[in-house]
């Protein structure tokens, strides 16, 4: 098998930590770390819970820690509620009731940053996955990419990185290489809908008949979340700024034309040049320094970012 080849500005950019990635003071905590990606998923999985695995894992999660662990942006200040809750290192697996009660996208996080630590090139990626649902619809979801040296850029899910957990999802691939039919990054998804090839109802963080959160609408937000975080800027998944429309009622073909233009650089193959000047030259995309994050339990406030 032939290399595959990075273009060294590109290689550069996503292997050093981004603000939101850097554990900064925090870095020492590092220093025994793997340096295989695969096991660092692991050590990435041992140290938080999802929000919603409680049942999973027989365990019932504090309200404060639902509410308020998620919350959390940068990397360094997860770091300081792991440790303050067991100051063992990294590498040993934490009791469930010691985790970080996050989402998929502090999974994913906290594997880059690892994977920057040791130098690997990788970023986070917004998009949808089939495996979390037996009907097929493509629930909203956060993953590593990470560049493979014989294979190019390949999809990791840490939050996968458990055998509890794939056997529970009944998940039949590598979890350290996902295929991209089952996750599809949210340019891809915006593209399919556009072109009539896919049910804008069949995407979102569930499906019509339990709520409005799917659509159009929420596709486009997932590929404006998808452009930032691969210029390195990755908020919560709730942040939002610009124009971004909250319903398909409120998209016009002015705003599909925009992420339009951004689909075509936020998808399978990044051109990074583009995707770099894209983000940073246009105010409709670009992340500004306060955006308005509607939390979930904490309801909406407007945060200025570091």
């Amino acid at each position: 098998m032939s290399s595959a080849r990075l273009e060294p500005d590109a290689a550069a950019f996503y292997a050093a930590q981004s603000d939101f990635s850097d554990p900064n003071d925090l870095a020492p905590l590092y220093a025994d770390l793997p340096k295989d990606p695969a096991q660092l998923a692991c050590v990435a999985r041992d140290l938080m819970i999802h929000r919603l695995e409680g049942e999973l894992f027989g365990h019932v999660i504090p309200q404060d820690r639902l509410h308020h662990d998620a919350e959390t942006r940068y990397l360094d200040d997860i770091l300081r509620i792991i440790v303050d809750r067991d100051a063992g290192p990294l590498t040993r697996r934490r009791a469930v009731l010691d985790r970080f009660v996050g989402v998929c996208r502090d999974f994913a996080l906290l594997h880059c940053s690892f994977l920057r630590h040791a130098g690997v090139s990788s970023r986070l990626r917004s998009g949808f996955a089939d495996y979390f649902r037996p009907d097929g619809f493509h629930v909203d979801h956060v993953v590593t990419e990470y560049w493979d040296s014989e294979r190019g850029w390949l999809l990791a899910d840490a939050e996968l990185a458990d055998p509890m957990v794939t056997g529970t999802w009944k998940v039949d691939f590598d979890p350290m290489d996902v295929p991209r039919d089952r996750f599809l990054v949210a340019g891809k998804a915006w593209q399919a809908i556009r072109a009539g090839e896919a049910d804008p109802k069949t995407f979102g963080l569930h499906p019509p008949q339990e709520g409005p959160m799917h659509g159009e609408f929420f596709v486009a937000g997932n590929v404006r979340l998808d452009l930032a975080a691969l210029n390195k800027v990755e908020t919560l998944l709730w942040d939002i700024w610009g124009t971004e429309p909250d319903s398909d009622e409120k998209m016009t073909d002015t705003v599909r034309e925009l992420h339009d233009q951004a689909a075509r650089v936020a998808s399978d193959d990044v051109p990074f040049d583009a995707a770099r000047k894209l983000f940073t030259q246009n105010d409709g995309l670009r992340t500004p320094r306060t955006v308005l994050s509607l939390a979930p339990f904490n309801g909406p406030s407007e945060v200025t970012l570091r």
